[in-house]
């Protein structure tokens, strides 16, 4: 009895010290291993990287950015059958255990042992909580070590989270092959479907891929894919998830894989950077590429569309007029060509284009192969306008293509497209139509330019392009080139002066203007573009026929200090020099600056600021940011009681008088309609707009505006050089190289609008006038035009007053019925003119403006 007893305390004393050593070594074990894992506080709030997702404005999907493509969705949006079957095939006890299945682990240890003895795989026991512990890991490396902060990190998230959150984790973080991380992606990308349109088969193929995707990849490992599903099938019977006739029409469902529905993707590069750039400044890059985030922009896609044809076709063409630089490369003499033009690298920047190599000339055609080893046609039509360039300042172009032989030789590697139809034979006659396999010569352009279409009224840029190509360059000329407008700033001149008292009647002496620089930097001597003089003018005259001494002489009447405080309240540039060259468009400036202070004319005055995101949400689905953030009162209403329709708060800033704004207006309008963008007016709808050319012809601008729509265009070279002139003569300029792009848009966009008049403003009388003399039209006038004015502003009789300044004379007034021509402050203008102006610090400057802006 004594030795039982004694037998007894050893043992219970050999099982304590056991229990003490095992307790102090899973103690140790838990420290040495968990030490550095995140704790249940962080784990609460953990959130997997998920894409953000960028809409256009009718809710089209454009573009993702993430790190890993994910798609985020809610447990309670995930069907239940769905999540029955990753249960059953991963984890059956989830809902029992906390966080270590030890009863599937004792099992395992067995099975291994025997996998292990029999030279087989080992098997795992991890519970759907253990993976989602791995996620948290740094590697996946297979050894004990992970194994035991697996299980810790898993026993913490218990801690930190309840099931439903950690099968949410489980469900969207877990990579399920094809490029798929979470099960609403896989769904997508296996099946063209969402969840809630899965059949049972199709979920329980999903379940059976946490493991290993690539072990039952649907087309490679076929057979191993259906013996996986029909297994995981197995188990949701087994489990009570379906029943048997579900399973057996399961497991008789073929393992169809459809590819992700092609994306109807808007060509709209030039804007998502735009948009990723604000969205990084907002979010930081974590927050951008991981965050979740749904983007709402502004981009239409139908004009998107119309802008970056237009743009390229305007390109294209100004490309055309001067010459062709010649192939892209050349097939040796003893070379076969389709290897060698298989070979060949297709210039970045070719679009859609394809590279044809030159087989055989003939004298009104020529043979070319392309790329899939077919044959085509190119007629001598195609290419009649790849002149030669003549290698001039001016980028004249040599003599007109006679034959073929004159542009190509055989082996020529050149760019080609498609074509059904040609030019006509002749003038009036229907377009030439082309047999099938014909071709047109294709030149990718140096020239590049930009356009902006935007919302007058709320700054929503609807459709931007910023260059030919974003894939070649993604300096975006719309936002961050800096150019010289030229005459298309000539508007806020007039505006000033409108602002100060003067009318569109007003008359101003066309004549020459000099200006005395200083000791040794000799006379500045702006002059009109067409170098004429035109004497005493109306104002709208002015703008219409961008005369450039009357800009100047009207900017030194009113004060260039005002004209400089006025291009900052549109947004156009601050701290304008106070130099008269800037009153013709001399200062750099950006292309969607431009756009929005012209909207703000047609807009009645309002200050707007444009904007390419209407909306951004985060992944729960709250709003963070909004563009709009006027608050509707009872905009919230559940339903429609007869109440009165709520009223939204008009809070832009009103930069500038409706009535002054609206009198711009109409002197556009009529740029259009006789001035230098006469053929705009061909659209058939109102439109104002004005065209800009800078000295040299450097820098090409159109921008104007239907009463709903304002919209810009630039051109010219990255590196300033001249533009040019065209072959039949004459230097190109705004009105041939980007008001033909505004043109080719507006006719597009405008085709099924209804041609909408500007708005006019109250106090607005309309007053019909001789346009020669500003006078009130009489009998004998010879045209006539309706003029706006403000109340009690209305011309006389006999004559308006003439501003007349630059000769080297102070400004004098000419007196008539109506009194003299008064500056800005109510009094006659008899200053001296400066010897040079001065700048925004006061120093003076010498006038450094191009003499032929237009």
């Amino acid at each position: 009895m004594r030795f039982v007893r004694r037998a007894f305390l050893y043992l219970f004393f050999l099982g304590l010290l056991a229990g003490v050593v095992g307790i102090g070594t899973v103690g140790w074990a838990f420290w040495e291993y968990g030490k550095d894992l995140p704790d249940y506080k962080y784990l609460a709030d953990y959130e997997p990287p998920t894409s953000t997702r960028v809409h256009a404005g009718d809710g089209r999907l454009l573009a993702e950015f993430a790190v890993e493509p994910r798609v985020f969705v809610p447990i309670d949006a995930i069907p239940r059958r769905v999540s029955q079957g990753f249960i059953a095939a991963e984890d059956q006890h989830f809902y029992d255990h906390f966080g270590v299945d030890l009863q599937a682990l004792m099992r395992a240890v067995v099975t291994n042992v025997v996998h292990y003895l029999q030279g087989r795989r080992v098997i795992g026991a991890s519970t759907i909580t253990q993976q989602v512990a791995k996620n948290f890991l740094l590697t996946n490396e297979v050894s004990i070590r992970r194994k035991i902060r697996e299980a810790i990190l898993a026993l913490r998230i218990e801690r930190a989270m309840d099931k439903d959150r950690i099968l949410e984790l489980y469900l969207n973080e877990i990579y399920l092959g094809y490029g798929s991380y979470g099960v609403a992606a896989a769904a997508l990308n296996y099946f063209d479907k969402s969840l809630d349109e899965l059949t049972v088969a199709e979920i329980a193929y999903l379940a059976a891929l946490p493991k290993a995707p690539n072990n039952y990849h649907p087309i490679r490992r076929r057979e191993a894919a259906i013996g996986r599903r029909d297994w995981v099938v197995g188990r949701m019977l087994e489990e009570g998830y379906i029943t048997a006739e579900e399973a057996k029409v399961a497991r008789a469902e073929p393992l169809d894989v459809k590819t992700h529905a092609e994306i109807d993707l808007v060509d709209a590069g030039y804007f998502l950077e735009e948009v990723r750039r604000e969205l990084d400044d907002r979010f930081g890059e974590s927050g951008l590429y991981k965050g979740g985030l749904s983007v709402r922009t502004t981009l239409d896609p139908n004009l998107q569309e119309i802008a970056r044809s237009a743009l390229r076709d305007g390109l294209i063409a100004y490309d055309r007029r001067h010459g062709y630089r010649g192939p892209v490369g050349r097939v040796g003499s003893d070379e076969p060509w389709h290897p060698a033009l298989t070979a060949f690298q297709k210039p970045s920047g070719a679009l859609n284009w394809d590279a044809a190599a030159v087989l055989k000339v003939h004298a009104n055609s020529a043979d070319i192969g392309l790329p899939d080893g077919s044959t085509g046609t190119l007629p001598l039509a195609e290419l009649r306008w790849a002149r030669k360039p003549n290698g001039d300042e001016r980028r004249t172009v040599g003599p007109s293509i006679k034959q073929v032989g004159d542009v190509l030789t055989a082996g020529d590697i050149i760019l080609v497209e498609p074509v059904r139809e040609g030019p006509p034979a002749k003038e009036g006659d229907p377009p030439v139509q082309y047999p099938e396999g014909t071709y047109s010569l294709r030149q990718i352009p140096e020239v590049n330019g930009a356009i902006i279409a935007m919302d007058p009224h709320t700054g929503r840029v609807l459709a931007m392009s910023g260059g030919w190509s974003f894939e070649t360059s993604q300096f975006n000329r719309a936002t961050q080139a800096l150019r010289q407008p030229g005459s298309s700033f000539k508007p806020f001149v007039y505006l000033t002066a409108l602002e100060n008292g003067y009318t569109p009647a007003t008359i101003i002496l066309d004549a020459p203007f000099v200006i005395d620089q200083g000791e040794g930097l000799g006379k500045w001597k702006p002059s009109n573009f067409s170098r004429e003089f035109y004497g005493p003018s109306p104002m709208r005259i002015g703008i219409e026929k961008s005369r450039n001494l009357m800009t100047v002489r009207l900017a030194q009447a009113i004060g260039m200090e005002k004209v400089a405080e006025t291009a900052e309240r549109f947004g156009i540039m601050k701290n304008m020099p106070a130099q008269l060259s800037m009153s013709l468009g001399a200062a750099d400036v950006r292309l969607i600056d431009m756009v929005s202070a012209y909207a703000a004319l047609v807009n009645g005055g309002k200050k707007i600021t444009p904007t390419l995101i209407d909306r951004i949400q985060n992944r729960n689905g709250r709003t963070v940011f909004r563009h709009d953030e006027r608050h509707c009162e009872g905009c919230d209403a559940a339903y429609w009681d007869n109440q009165p329709v709520p009223q939204l708060p008009d809070v832009r800033p009103q930069i500038t008088d409706p009535a002054s704004a609206y009198q711009i207006v109409t002197m556009l309008e009529g740029v259009v309609l006789r001035g230098t963008g006469r053929r705009i007016a061909e659209i058939g709808k109102p439109l104002g707009g004005k065209t800009g050319t800078t000295n040299d012809a450097k820098d090409t601008w159109f921008i104007g505006f239907s009463p709903d729509l304002a919209v810009g265009v630039f051109i010219g070279f990255d590196n300033p050089i001249p533009l040019g002139h065209q072959p039949w003569g004459g230097q190109e300029t705004g009105s041939s190289v980007a008001a033909p792009v505004f043109k080719s848009f507006m006719e597009v966009a405008l085709a099924d609008k209804p041609a909408i008049p500007f708005r006019t403003p109250p106090g607005i009388r309309m007053v019909r006038i001789d346009a020669e003399t500003g006078k009130l039209a009489t009998p004998s006038s010879g045209k006539v035009i309706t003029e706006a004015f403000k109340a009690g502003t209305e011309p006389g009789a006999k004559s308006d007053s003439v501003i007349i300044s630059g000769t080297g004379a102070p400004i004098l007034p000419v007196v008539s019925e109506d009194g003299p021509v008064v500056n800005g402050q109510g009094a006659v203008d008899t200053s001296p003119i400066p010897s040079s102006l001065p700048d925004s610090t006061g120093a003076t400057q010498p006038q450094t403006a191009p003499s032929g802006l237009y």
